[in-house]
């Protein structure tokens, strides 16, 4: 089954009827850890590209939980109950019922948005035949870790004597796995992106040795490190009316801007910028897969 915030319901048989069209950069959001931030970081994303006047399509593989799901459902209901202009992604939820979600299920998705200029997807946070094939469809995945050493042993084992990396862990696989079915089915790469999040303000031992161990282990598995993004309340206390630190208009109206605000904003514009977004889609910098 795949819904649509924007009012009905879609089958997914139905989508085959769309021709192939331009494709759009896909952005996957994964890790096989519960609670590192994929689906608030997405929603951010998704809100940067959209006011900077791109169309966006959200697809919410995690249905079950279905966090962005309600994110997006939320920033609807604010915006119907405010009456303010507020930018809306195409969203579309693949559930697992009533039948087992098989690969053309996804790619009659990516298909019914096409015509978008970014899709972002946010996987769920554990391993499952779904989230695998999501994977394999990403341009550039997007791979939040806490800073913490528990979250970095789904990347990789670290030694604890010589508190260096001893070997890459199940999802650094999982990923090399993704990157291959990617490469045998369309010829496509995937960019890697590792973005350490809910840093600590204060520069303490546990943030050096996890910086320290994420630049050694992104130079041995090949990721790219995009700058952190800090812990701030602002990027949870704002998931009621589905707003983001991008909204800072109606933040303005309802005034309630604050520096962590401000500083929440720039946080994700760098996070764009260490993507390659919204640039390689403003030049044309597009995928070929997906039937484009």
């Amino acid at each position: 089954m795949v819904w649509s915030s924007s009012g009905p319901t879609y089958n997914v048989a139905a989508m085959t009827s769309l021709g192939p069209q331009k494709s759009p950069r896909v952005v996957v959001f994964g890790n096989e850890k519960g609670g590192t931030g994929k689906s608030t970081l997405a929603m951010h994303l998704a809100v940067a590209l959209l006011n900077r006047g791109l169309k966006v399509a959200t697809i919410d593989l995690d249905a079950r939980q279905g966090t962005i799901s309600r994110y997006v459902g939320n920033r609807r209901l604010y915006a119907e109950r405010t009456g303010q202009p507020v930018p809306m992604p195409e969203h579309i939820a693949l559930d697992m019922s009533p039948h087992q979600i098989i690969e053309a299920d996804l790619e009659n998705a990516l298909r019914h948005v096409a015509h978008c200029s970014a899709v972002i997807i946010d996987t769920p946070g554990h391993d499952s035949a779904l989230s695998q094939v999501g994977h394999t469809y990403a341009d550039v995945l997007v791979t939040p870790i806490n800073d913490s050493l528990i979250d970095l042993d789904v990347l990789a084992h670290v030694d604890p004597i010589k508190q260096t990396i001893h070997r890459p862990s199940h999802y650094s696989e999982r990923v090399w796995k993704a990157k291959q079915a990617r490469a045998k089915r369309d010829g496509g790469s995937m960019d890697w992106v590792v973005v350490r999040n809910r840093l600590g303000q204060l520069d303490a031992r546990n943030k050096k040795l996890m910086a320290r161990l994420v630049g050694e282990l992104s130079k041995r598995i090949g990721f790219r490190v995009a700058e952190g993004i800090h812990e701030r309340v602002i990027y949870r206390e704002l998931f009621l009316d589905g707003l983001t630190a991008e909204d800072l208009a109606m933040l303005a109206d309802r005034r309630e801007v604050a520096m962590s605000h401000v500083a929440a904003r720039q946080e994700i514009r760098n996070l764009m910028r260490a993507l390659g977004l919204p640039d390689q889609l403003e030049t044309g910098f597009i995928s070929s897969a997906h039937g484009g």
